[in-house]
């Protein structure tokens, strides 16, 4: 019996963006052949299983094959085994690269090094992405952060040309490379209602206005370390608290700005120089690297809760915290302002983005 086939010759790579997601996801052929069925595929091109099986497994062996290019995105444009259009690289790419938020804000400031990777086990446990997703982003996370630690010029802009990521997952990856670099706390309990992204912001306005890179933008590892030089000057600072003169100063110019405004005005007014203390002191420690990496939590503690506890609105935060920036510009005896400036403009705005009420 004869038996015609239809048959197409092409040197275009085929790859089914449904399938590369499930292999990103770890799945096995099996399981992915699974959800391709669930998913109505055999009846769509009208297919038999096995077919199904024998497309999974070839897709499957075509991403494995292309793994070690995308370890170095450049490569997949200049190799000839695989011919994909450059849309579907950059698609290729970015889903290699892309990360679940879950994953990384369990290894967000812890070191990249083996002994974090041995407890991907439970990291996978707790949240529900299967190990080998797992290894693959905290590889990655570690890829990056190697290539680009001793480079110099622009963190972000580094990540996007080395790697070819969107700016968007450029700037992501900056923040998990600052944040290993700086080893900042984000795993204690007080810190767990902040998102990944919550942290990703706060990163961004540190590498932009507390780095090295932040004045000079070509000097070596000028986005990943802070401005030892800046850290010092904040320092001077402590003024506003020691002298009682300057505190009481500061404390009348803030209360009468805000008085009339706000429900809240009574607490403000009560809490003003325990509020002020708090944000003061913790730029004054910022060049002991311990109080460099308990950043957030201080923020949280000295400055946040106080103010949740006495049920400060968003709108009294902002409200607040304009006035108390703004009001030191107005002291006779204050001499700071550039560098006060410098930090309260990152302080400001990563204490609107974590005060949720």
């Amino acid at each position: 019996m004869a038996v015609e086939l239809d048959v197409f010759v092409g040197n275009t790579t085929i790859m089914d963006e449904e399938v590369y997601q499930l292999w990103l996801d770890g799945h096995t052929v099996n399981d992915a052949v699974k959800v391709r069925m669930e998913g109505g595929v055999l009846e769509e091109f009208e297919a038999s299983a096995d077919v199904l099986l024998s497309d999974t497994m070839d897709q499957y062996r075509t991403f494995q094959m292309c793994e070690r290019l995308l370890h170095s995105p450049a490569k997949l444009a200049n190799q000839l085994l695989f011919q994909i259009p450059p849309h579907r690289q950059a698609i290729l790419i970015e889903r290699y690269y892309a990360f679940d938020d879950a994953f990384v804000r369990e290894v967000l400031g812890k070191k990249l090094s083996k002994g974090t990777k041995k407890d991907l086990d439970d990291i996978s446990a707790k949240t529900s992405v299967t190990l080998k997703s797992c290894r693959r982003q905290f590889d990655n996370f570690k890829r990056v952060f190697k290539v680009v630690e001793e480079l110099k010029g622009p963190l972000v802009e580094n990540i996007r040309q080395h790697f070819l990521l969107s700016d968007k997952l450029a700037r992501d990856y900056a923040a998990i490379v600052f944040f290993a670099n700086n080893r900042f706390e984000t795993g204690k309990r007080k810190l767990q209602y902040l998102t990944f992204q919550d942290f990703a912001f706060c990163a961004g306005l540190l590498i932009n206005n507390w780095t090295v890179g932040a004045i000079d933008n070509m000097v070596e590892d000028m986005d990943v370390d802070l401005d030892k030089e800046f850290l010092q000057e904040l320092k001077e600072l402590k003024i506003l608290i020691t002298d009682k003169d300057l505190l009481d100063q500061h404390k009348s110019l803030v209360c009468t700005a805000l008085r009339g405004k706000t429900k809240a005005f009574n607490e403000m007014e009560a809490n003003f120089k325990n509020l002020s203390r708090g944000l003061v002191n913790i730029a004054a420690k910022l060049t002991n690297t311990k109080d460099v990496r308990d950043f957030f939590i201080d923020l949280v503690e000295k400055f946040i809760e106080p103010c949740r506890s006495d049920r400060w609105t968003a709108a009294d935060m902002r409200l607040y915290l304009t006035h108390y920036t703004n009001s030191a510009h107005i002291l006779d005896t204050f001499k700071h302002q550039v560098v006060w400036d410098r930090y309260m403009g990152v302080i400001k705005s990563c204490i609107f983005k974590m005060y949720h009420d």
